[in-house]
């Protein structure tokens, strides 16, 4: 049995925390994230914890997946993976391995509209078999992502002949290690103008990016943001602002115009950018 080790300056009900995933949607953080005795990685992520309203759509994906060929494989991930899901809100999150990206948004509308009662939408990601065998960081993301947060559903499974992964300082830097690329693109796109979600995909993957530091700092293992965002601004006080007006924009609370998004950049994603390259490193 895995024991979960969390940092004990965190009050237990902080574990407990809602998070928004899409929108003004809320759901439970996955309450069996951590890490075991060995400091490998533990989710919650399994098959039989697909709640009974979602298992449709888990079939008719695996039907759709299987008429591609033997070849393509289908996970399950996020919180109908872990349990937590709220039927009529929460989304059916789908990886396909060997899908083209043009049959997984085919699949994600057709899916979307069918079970509209059931979820709140079916998103379908796609990779390819490369994408898990580079030695780089980008890939052993990919390779943790699978093996721990991954349920396998249908067709050659990836994940399994994996091992478990330690929750340290290299998978914090794999999931995460693109913070400075993405700046450097959410800066084009207010260039451009042409993103009218920029502000929520920035604070998302900036309090993924906070959750690295978290986990790096208490020496524990979360991908929660908003469990992360309330103990950095605990950490690191002067972040604290920041860190709320990201949270809000995560939950989708707010309008972030684009001067709103332009001062983030300058200020808490600055910071965020360079407490991170300094504690746990970029992606070369």
């Amino acid at each position: 049995m895995s024991v979960l080790v969390r940092p004990s300056v965190l009050p237990a009900q902080l574990w407990a925390i809602t998070m928004s995933t899409r929108a003004t949607l809320v759901t439970m953080r996955d309450p069996d994230e951590g890490l075991d005795v060995d400091g490998l990685i533990v989710t919650g992520s399994r098959r039989d914890r697909v709640a009974e309203p979602f298992r449709p759509v888990v079939e008719a994906a695996i039907e759709e997946v299987q008429m591609r060929g033997d070849d393509c494989s289908l996970y399950i991930y996020g919180s109908v993976a872990t349990g937590v899901a709220k039927p009529g809100t929460s989304d059916v999150d789908l990886l396909t391995i060997g899908v083209p990206t043009s049959d997984a948004a085919a699949m994600s509308t057709r899916l979307s509209v069918e079970f509209a009662g059931v979820c709140r939408a079916v998103e379908v990601a796609t990779a390819y078999s490369p994408d898990y065998e580079r030695d780089d960081d980008e890939s052993y993301g990919n390779r943790v992502f699978l093996r721990h947060y991954c349920v396998h559903l249908v067709g050659p499974d990836v994940g399994s002949p994996l091992p478990s992964y330690p929750g340290d300082t290299l998978a914090a830097r794999s999931f995460n290690g693109d913070l400075a690329r993405h700046a450097q693109q959410w800066r084009e796109s207010l260039t451009h103008g042409d993103d009218p979600l920029l502000g929520r995909k920035l604070a998302r993957k900036v309090l993924l990016a906070v959750a690295g530091l978290v986990s790096r700092h208490d020496r524990c293992w979360t991908t929660d943001r908003a469990t992360a965002a309330q103990r950095w601004a605990q950490i690191d006080t002067s972040t604290a602002p920041g860190l709320r007006t990201l949270q809000r924009w995560a939950d989708g609370n707010g309008d972030p115009t684009a001067d709103d998004v332009r001062q983030a950049l300058d200020g808490i994603v600055a910071t965020i950018l360079s407490s991170f390259e300094r504690s746990i490193g970029l992606w070369p």
